[in-house]
């Protein structure tokens, strides 16, 4: 017997039906929690993925040395670049390593985190 099967059948009629509207309302409370908190991430993907690039890029993007701000650039300019690199099409040294661990969505998410940046 199933763990399902065997409370069931130590569960009486009446049992069943008292516990079995609470169940449903915890399921229902843990789904809406779970959206949630699910929601909230999606929310900072962007910056999340961006302060991976902190090292070279700068803190929110804005470079102080020779590797170029990504600060308040064009999202579909961040993003044709990170594609570049992830397929090869560009030459890099640690850039296409970086870009082939992002999906389009976090990269997407990235690149639109930087644009609404102010840069230097």
């Amino acid at each position: 017997m199933g763990p399902r099967v065997f409370l069931a059948a130590r569960l009486s009629r009446r049992e069943l039906a008292i516990k079995l509207p609470l169940l449903a309302a915890l399921a229902s409370l843990a789904l809406v929690l779970g959206v949630g908190r699910a929601c909230g991430a999606d929310a900072n993907l962007g910056r999340d993925i961006a302060a991976n690039c902190a090292n070279c890029h700068g803190t929110d993007g804005r470079s102080h040395g020779g590797i170029p701000g990504l600060a308040g650039r064009d999202p579909a300019s961040i993003i044709q670049q990170m594609k570049d690199f992830r397929d090869g099409k560009r030459p890099a040294t640690v850039m296409r390593q970086f870009a082939t661990a992002y999906t389009d969505a976090e990269i997407a998410a990235a690149a639109a985190y930087f644009a609404a940046q102010k840069a230097h």
